[in-house]
């Protein structure tokens, strides 16, 4: 390669559509530099604008074949496929910001209410403590079927007893648990 080759865009180019390492480096020492400063004024920080600039550098890898330089540098079109590339990054984040804002919102509640939380518990006592006062069927038949979600009929195999067996007593648990709830709510 020649002195004027090296100076050449259009030839370092042409060299490296065919494959040439050497070219194409000659063309990434010469414009990196402008290329990251570019894409640091657009994305704003310097993870991303080095991203952006190996992502111009790359399209530009995959692009050479067949590329036909308007001027006599390469800058011009690089700096145009950069800001192609720090538009789709920014774009990208601020699409995963929405996602991510709009996700924590749904799940995260504004204010804690600590006196419900007071309340919630003194309830998961109350029934904690009136469940083990159960005969231990009983408490078998409510813990499958109220806390952990089995139909009477899959509760009734796993015990061992008769579908209306479950029903009826998971019925009189649940008129039991009803009338200590309602007694501490009025006291």
């Amino acid at each position: 390669m020649t002195e004027q080759e090296l100076r050449d865009d259009s030839a370092l180019v042409a060299l490296a559509a065919t494959g040439s390492e050497h070219a194409f480096r000659t063309l990434y020492r010469a414009y990196v530099r402008p290329v990251y400063w570019l894409a640091h004024n657009l994305v704003g920080n310097d993870a991303d604008a080095e991203d952006v600039t190996q992502e111009t550098f790359l399209v530009a890898w995959r692009r050479l074949p067949g590329l036909e330089l308007a001027s006599d540098s390469l800058l011009p079109w690089l700096v145009t496929v950069c800001r192609f590339q720090a538009a789709n990054r920014i774009r990208r984040q601020r699409r995963d910001r929405e996602n991510t804002t709009a996700g924590l919102e749904d799940s995260i509640p504004a204010t804690v209410d600590v006196a419900q939380q007071v309340v919630d518990a003194e309830l998961v006592d109350l029934i904690a403590d009136e469940v083990s006062g159960l005969s231990e069927l009983d408490r078998e038949i409510f813990r499958l079927c109220a806390a952990e979600g089995y139909a009477y009929q899959a509760a009734a195999d796993e015990l061992g007893v008769a579908h209306g067996v479950v029903r009826n007593r998971l019925s009189r648990i649940r008129t039991r648990l009803r009338s200590v709830l309602t007694e501490s709510e009025s006291t």
